[in-house]
């Protein structure tokens, strides 16, 4: 960490309208740490909450790449500004590619460009799965592919497009590819249309047919966990997959045994959340996402006593000695926007693997659930200005994002 800081300084927030950004927020401000949330819209609701301590215009969007990344360090370079937390993909990328620009301001807790790459990268991401003897879906290049005997997924190869990846884009720009497809065996694509369609070769990946889907989410510093907690994922943004909307904290020990397997081939160093899928074949539990950032169920994790914006200040502090690692089992917590989704997304969101549910039913068993864990991500008595805001700017959101799922992935939440 830089010297010359004051005792008592703050966190910078980045953040767009993502709700996960919200429970960073709540988890530094309850343990008296000071937020500055900084945003390129001139109104999110996260800037009417009683935790936000600051309130910052960004002057350029993740889109403009370098314009972004001046900006934020424009605000690390503030004598209170103590660390960054990585809310988005890009700030992960810009921590790692710009290491040493952000680190004369502020202590970061992320990993360096050349794990990021095997971590961005799905087709190294499988290489080092299978490096560590971690059980995966297959993943290809669409390029190598000339049989199409099973059932796959087809979608980016990269979790960010930028100019390390990709020759088409140039240094000031990124993206993020969210168009999937779904191939039932014996079905072709036309590989052609699908890579204008992605701008580079993507990759197809085996479609697993599972019977339980958990989450591993971890803070780790330099190939070894801190702290770790897990939950399983009941429903999701989309009856098709998605990022969870119901989620029950809970542990296995083979999910801790893969995700630790693979995170030490890594040396991963900093926030993590990785999926799991149980092969309903083989009773395997298959990797098939990695995420090296804050995720959108985090609030799931803070609700069971996993609280990892705090453990990353601590850490980014020098005191990972005081990080306390356990977690409760069977907290169930609900997105309620995420659910509203997931209904509706049996109208209009298709599967060839999977029978459409009943949307009667599919009701019901939200309602059900509501009532047995009435706990939710943002609806907080305590911070009714905040939650006001959010149901104001969900129901005048015209951002057509919210609703890109993508099935298979720990993808973030649509605007809150």
């Amino acid at each position: 960490m830089a010297t010359g800081r004051h005792s008592e300084g703050a966190v910078l927030i980045p953040t767009a309208r993502q709700m996960k950004s919200y429970a960073c927020m709540r988890s530094l401000a309850q343990r008296g740490v000071r937020t500055v949330v900084a945003s390129e819209h001139e109104r999110i609701p996260h800037f009417a909450s009683r935790y936000c301590s600051e309130q910052v215009q960004l002057s350029a969007a993740p889109e403009e790449l370098t314009a972004y990344r001046d900006a934020l360090l424009d605000i690390a370079a503030r004598s209170d500004v103590e660390t960054i937390l990585p809310i988005r993909e890009c700030d992960t990328y810009l921590f790692a590619k710009y290491r040493d620009r952000f680190e004369k301001y502020v202590s970061l807790v992320t990993p360096d460009l050349d794990t990021l790459e095997k971590a961005q990268d799905r087709i190294l991401l499988s290489e080092e799965a299978r490096r560590a003897g971690v059980p995966q879906a297959r993943t290809r290049r669409l390029s190598d592919v000339d049989q199409w005997d099973s059932d796959v997924v087809i979608k980016s190869r990269y979790n960010l497009l930028t100019s390390d990846y990709v020759d088409s884009l140039s240094a000031d720009d990124a993206a993020e590819s969210r168009s999937v497809r779904f191939l039932q065996a014996g079905e072709e694509p036309d590989p052609a249309a699908i890579r204008a369609e992605m701008a580079h070769d993507p990759i197809v990946q085996d479609y697993i047919h599972e019977s339980d889907r958990y989450l591993y989410c971890g803070l780790w510093d330099h190939g070894e966990p801190l702290a770790s907690s897990q939950h399983k994922q009941i429903r999701s943004n989309s009856w098709v997959g998605g990022g969870a909307v119901y989620r029950v904290s809970a542990y296995s020990q083979e999910v801790e045994r893969v995700a630790t397997r693979l995170l030490s081939q890594l040396d991963w160093h900093g926030l993590v959340c990785a999926e799991y899928a149980r092969d309903e074949e083989t009773g395997e539990w298959k990797f098939l996402e990695l995420n090296p950032r804050i995720w959108q169920s985090l609030p799931a994790a803070t609700r069971a006593g996993a609280d990892f914006p705090y453990y990353y200040w601590l850490r980014a502090q020098g005191r990972p000695e005081a990080i306390d690692p356990t977690y409760d089992i069977g907290v169930g917590t609900h997105m309620a926007y995420g659910e509203l989704s997931h209904l509706l997304s049996i109208r209009t969101d298709d599967s060839p693997f999977l029978d459409r549910p009943a949307f009667g039913k599919t009701l019901l068993n939200i309602a059900t659930s509501c009532v047995v864990d009435p706990r939710f991500d943002n609806i907080r008595l305590d911070d009714p200005q905040f939650f006001a805001n959010a149901i104001r700017n969900a129901l005048s959101s015209d951002d057509s994002g919210g609703r890109q799922y993508v099935a298979g992935t720990a993808t973030d939440e649509p605007p809150a």
